[in-house]
């Protein structure tokens, strides 16, 4: 049997891109998915109705690519978008194709748009919609697709990554260090997810994971959100995240099947990331 094989998306850039390359470190395969497949590609990211902003984000599926042949390991780049259900499809199919499995799915890309931070009342019904096909139906989705396979062989891991907004309320209002409320709403229901699954599946091999990452300074943090009331100083590496991913899906943490893992303090407990610990400035 060749190596295994670990489908992740939003591999562009930020935790994704950190996850999917820990995974090739650890010896997977790994497809990878995003809608940006080049650098330079420019599309909406603001986060708010009342700009709009087309900057260029750094990362791409490429670049990420290119860091996971860094490790001797295949990497496929699937292109989609998780608002387009008809493209996870195909993304999900194109890998089972080339490579006949699945083994690790990682459900971490999630909605990027206006909405994230604008508040209830000026946030029109169909962009919560968004949040929720983006970050919930689109995760359920890809679920179902990698899960035949996966009972078939005996064996599976699903990483879905949640949100502390998913189960508490934010410190202060959207635009002022808070965030809006289909960004809580659909992270707590991905959050609900993985208890589920396990309590279904376990006996099939199955494990399923929250991942809970804390503030990570990613890219588009960097580049966006200091409008907002965030300071990507303050962050953790998204390599914390990657570890933390690797850990779950290369140990005995069968323990912890179904559970919601507080990623920072679990990397710092356990020494995942060498030279990294929780500093006092490091929200958890």
């Amino acid at each position: 049997m060749g190596s295994q094989v670990a489908f992740v998306t939003g591999a562009s850039r930020g935790i994704g891109k950190a996850i999917a390359v820990s995974l090739a470190e650890a010896g997977f395969d790994v497809a990878i998915a995003a809608r940006t497949v080049q650098e330079g590609e420019a599309r909406e990211h603001s986060s708010t109705l009342k700009k709009s902003d087309l900057r260029p984000l750094p990362g791409s599926l490429a670049s990420t690519a290119g860091l996971i042949e860094a490790t001797g390991q295949r990497v496929l780049q699937v292109p989609c978008d998780i608002l387009d259900p008809a493209s996870l499809g195909f993304a999900i199919a194109t890998t089972q194709e080339r490579w006949g499995r699945i083994d690790v799915l990682v459900n971490n890309a999630r909605y990027i748009g206006p909405g994230h931070m604008d508040r209830f009342l000026d946030t029109p019904i169909e962009l919560l919609e968004k949040h929720l096909d983006a970050n919930v139906i689109a995760p359920l989705i890809l679920t179902k697709l990698v899960l035949p396979g996966m009972i078939e062989r005996g064996g599976g891991t699903i990483i879905n990554i949640t949100s502390g907004a998913g189960y508490g309320d934010p410190p202060a209002p959207a635009g002022e260090g808070g965030w809006g409320l289909g960004y809580g709403i659909s992270k707590g229901g991905l959050h609900r997810i993985a208890g589920i699954l396990a309590l279904e599946l376990k006996d099939q091999g199955i494990r399923a994971f929250s991942i809970q990452p804390g503030f990570i300074a990613t890219e588009r943090i960097a580049m966006d959100m200091a409008d907002f009331g965030f300071d990507a100083s303050t962050g953790a590496p998204p390599q914390v995240i990657g570890a933390v991913a690797r850990w779950l899906t290369t140990s005995a943490a069968d323990h912890l099947n179904g559970q919601n893992v507080e990623a920072q303090e679990v990397c710092d407990e356990l020494g995942l990331l060498p030279g990294w610990s929780i500093s006092p400035l490091t929200p958890t």
